[in-house]
């Protein structure tokens, strides 16, 4: 028997109180299974009967206000745990006690909620629960089954077992992709649609990159460095977005020792949190904005539409957890997208301070919620910062710039063709603006004219 967890409760007895606590704090937040006659160890108390258990929750769904929608069933495993087991899911509605206590369920146990909380919680449930909903116009044909193959071997590798795939469509209804009509959701054209923007275009995303620190372009014109719109199911959005930071990312290094280690501009996990999240707790009912990622000189901001969900302000996001897409959490968290609920802004703080950099910013609106990473880094002495190994000293290059380097050095020269063939996602253009950077900082010489043009690494004085 496992322990307490944000979706798991284990009650020593069949109290109808703490029964009805119980599962109006899951109600109110992700929903979660309710295991009698165990304590919070894992640990047997007492073999409560199946008549005793449906008795307590009929008593316990009285003292819920509305009515908390609870179900018993079957236990998984025959392993001496219980029979029968209490399953709640995500309300849309707020619930509460007869006393007026609303509770919610935060990292393993009940909590009471206070009065602007419950305020920021009944103003979210009244949005509705719209992942849920089914998207006019899609049928079970427009989710890939390429897809779905590929959630249901990450979600066996995470879980360490088998999944039966038989009836295909009875599973996709328990993970909230199919309605019971098995109509696809909102949950399921994007995890799995081949094109969810066709229903959804606000699903997609857009990356820029700013040469300075405000968003204009060079000299203050107005424009942009790079600009890339990503679109497709949400593992491809956030692969792909992951990947276009990466190379927009300088490459610095640490000496440990002897050893000369490159780092990126900024620490990957808090990177990838903050993308993830916009991902996953993003409104997907404001139509007519994506989720953006603005790559500045000096910060990086992470823009996700909607603003906080339930009851999650500035001041307790570190420590509490809601989840305004739950199913859409629960499928990239079995994808292995999440490395554990719950626990993400804590480490991105961790990994930031870490690494020398100040905390993540966080600000809110009713409409949006924004991540601001800095790359500003207090210097130390067992951490001296540089430039790429791949280029002068003091000279900062982004990652893909570190590999025209890299490829210069082995070739003795490279040609905007050779750097196309080292990044194939990347528009011409781009490319070009990455050797003339490289030019203008001293780093590379350009040789020859038009088609005839190569560059090569300048020599000091």
């Amino acid at each position: 028997m496992n322990t307490p967890s944000q979706f798991l409760a284990l009650l020593p007895e069949a109290d109808p109180q703490a029964l009805a606590e119980t599962m109006i704090a899951f109600a109110n937040s992700d929903g979660g299974t309710i295991v009698l006659g165990f304590d919070e160890r894992g640990r047997q108390t007492a073999r409560i009967a199946p008549e005793e258990i449906e008795s307590a929750l009929r008593a316990a769904v009285g003292l819920c206000q509305p009515a908390v929608r609870a179900s018993l069933e079957p236990a998984d495993g025959n392993d001496g745990g219980p029979a029968l087991v209490v399953r709640v899911p995500r309300a849309t509605e707020m619930h509460s006690l007869q006393d007026g206590r609303v509770l919610v369920r935060v990292a393993g146990q009940n909590r009471t909620l206070a009065g602007d909380e419950i305020r920021h919680l009944a103003t979210s449930k009244s949005s509705g629960d719209f992942e849920a909903e089914t998207v006019p116009g899609a049928t079970r044909d427009d989710l890939d089954p390429a897809m779905i193959d590929e959630y249901l071997s990450k979600r066996e590798l995470r879980s360490r077992r088998g999944i039966e795939t038989g009836d295909r469509a009875a599973l996709l209804r328990d993970i909230g992709a199919l309605d019971y009509r098995g109509q696809p959701t909102v949950a399921g054209i994007l995890l799995f649609s081949r094109a969810p923007q066709t229903f959804l275009p606000q699903s997609g995303l857009v990356f820029v990159k700013f040469p300075g620190v405000q968003a204009r372009g060079e000299g203050g014109a107005f424009g942009y460095g790079r600009r890339e719109e990503i679109n497709g199911p949400l593992a491809r959005v956030i692969e792909r977005a992951w990947q276009v930071t990466l190379e927009e990312m300088r490459v610095g290094a640490v000496v440990k020792g002897l050893e000369r280690e490159e780092v990126l501009e900024y620490p990957e996990f808090a990177v990838r949190e903050a993308l993830v999240n916009a991902v996953c707790h993003r409104d997907y009912r404001l139509r007519g904005r994506r989720i953006e990622i603005r790559k500045f000189a000096d910060r990086l901001e992470i823009i996700s539409p909607g603003g906080l969900a339930g009851y999650i302000t500035l001041d307790n996001i570190v420590e509490e957890h809601f989840s305004r897409n739950p199913r859409i959490v629960q499928g990239l968290f079995q994808w292995g997208y999440i490395e554990e609920l719950g626990l993400g802004i804590d480490r991105m703080i961790e990994e930031m301070t870490a690494a020398g950099h100040p905390m993540p910013r966080f600000n809110a609106t009713p409409h949006s919620f924004t991540v601001v990473l800095s790359n500003h880094r207090e210097r130390r002495a067992n951490l001296p910062l540089s430039a790429s190994p791949h280029a002068p000293p003091n000279v900062a290059v982004t990652e893909r710039q570190a590999r025209a380097l890299q490829y210069v050095r082995e070739h003795g020269r490279i040609t905007n063709r050779d750097y196309q063939t080292l990044c194939p996602n990347v528009s011409a253009e781009t490319l070009r603006t990455d050797l003339s950077d490289l030019v203008e900082k001293g780093v590379l010489m350009r040789i020859g004219e038009k088609k005839g043009t190569y560059y090569i690494l300048k020599q000091g004085p």
